[in-house]
């Protein structure tokens, strides 16, 4: 993973406290964090998709959340804040079937209360699959 120096130290707090739960158990791997961009990939493998043979949605969706949730907790203080997803859309574009997709998120407002994110998520053609936008609460 590429990161920024000085988030090292909030990654390693983050990885402390015990696995990641649902990131490791769907493949989600980030590849990048710095300051306002948070980068990852999945593999689109059976675990991941809907009975048709698809990626599910609700994959998409949980991508999309984690590097903004990511995102929001590399830019808190990680002693007085946290940070909590409280809102996300979702517009799926493009089916996938096989492959990687991956994430970028970007963040379009920074605020004392609240951070909002703009995640595009992609085929391995470089092609839009999902495009999300998610808030995320921070908290005292």
């Amino acid at each position: 993973m590429k990161i920024a120096p000085d988030l090292q130290h909030r990654w390693d707090l983050i990885t402390e406290k015990g696995k990641p739960g649902l990131i490791e158990a769907i493949g989600i791997r980030l590849t990048r964090l710095d300051h306002g961009l948070v980068q990852a990939e999945m593999p689109v493998t059976d675990t991941v998709k809907q009975p048709f043979g698809l990626l599910h949605g609700g994959a998409s969706v949980c991508l999309a959340e984690t590097v903004a949730s990511v995102g929001s907790w590399m830019l808190i203080d990680p002693e007085t804040q946290r940070a909590a997803g409280l809102e996300i859309n979702a517009n799926h574009l493009r089916a996938v079937s096989g492959g990687t997709i991956y994430a970028e998120a970007t963040i379009l407002h920074q605020g004392k209360k609240t951070h909002v994110w703009q995640i595009s998520i992609r085929d391995e053609q470089d092609r839009p699959v999902c495009a999300s936008r998610c808030t995320v609460a921070i908290l005292s």
